[in-house]
């Protein structure tokens, strides 16, 4: 998830490392806290992979009290990785993190992968939804009423994703027809 952040990230503009982790915090805070201190770490091992530059600060503007900032830019092996990445789907692309990061990058997704990770969603929030169901109706009246009241706040916010999904994945099938349909009208 992280290593999809950061690679999508830095092919929108490079950045250096207290620029990322600001932009990473914003990006992840509608679906979870990251920890800083796996920012750094990744960002050794995907300059190490040859898929980010690192360039060293200019000794120049920095003053004796201030370490310059190192900037971060996607190489051209990195760009390829970041779409071998996204054009990935599995179990991952459906958890709350991993789609997370996907979602926040869907605009550099094919339409056919947007399709597969939203349905893939769909599913793993439908089974936490009747797992959640089947876990409520099996407690009938063991649980207290704010016990009770807690579980179905709980599936009103699974059913609202379930809802929420199903509009997304209805308007990338609209949008798909719509291009498919342009696609096949003559030229006039």
């Amino acid at each position: 998830m992280l290593e999809i952040a950061v690679l999508g990230l830095l092919s929108e503009s490079p950045m250096h490392g207290y620029e990322l982790r600001k932009r990473l915090a914003a990006l992840f805070g509608a679906f979870r806290a990251f920890s800083y201190g796996s920012l750094y770490p990744t960002l050794r091992r995907l300059s190490e992979a040859g898929w980010i530059s690192e360039e060293a600060p200019l000794d120049a503007g920095a003053s004796r009290s201030r370490r310059g900032k190192r900037v971060y830019r996607l190489t051209a092996e990195g760009k390829e990785h970041f779409a071998e990445l996204l054009a990935q789907v599995g179990p991952d692309a459906f958890d709350e993190e991993g789609f997370g990061a996907r979602l926040a990058f869907f605009a550099q997704t094919r339409s056919d992968i947007r399709l597969q990770i939203l349905e893939g969603r769909r599913r793993r929030v439908e089974e936490q939804r009747d797992g959640m169901r089947s876990a409520l109706s099996r407690a009938g009246e063991r649980f207290d009423r704010y016990t009770r009241d807690l579980h179905e706040h709980g599936l009103e916010s699974v059913d609202r994703e379930v809802r929420w999904l199903d509009e997304l994945i209805e308007k990338e099938r609209s949008s798909g027809r719509a291009a498919n349909h342009a696609a096949a009208r003559p030229n006039d």
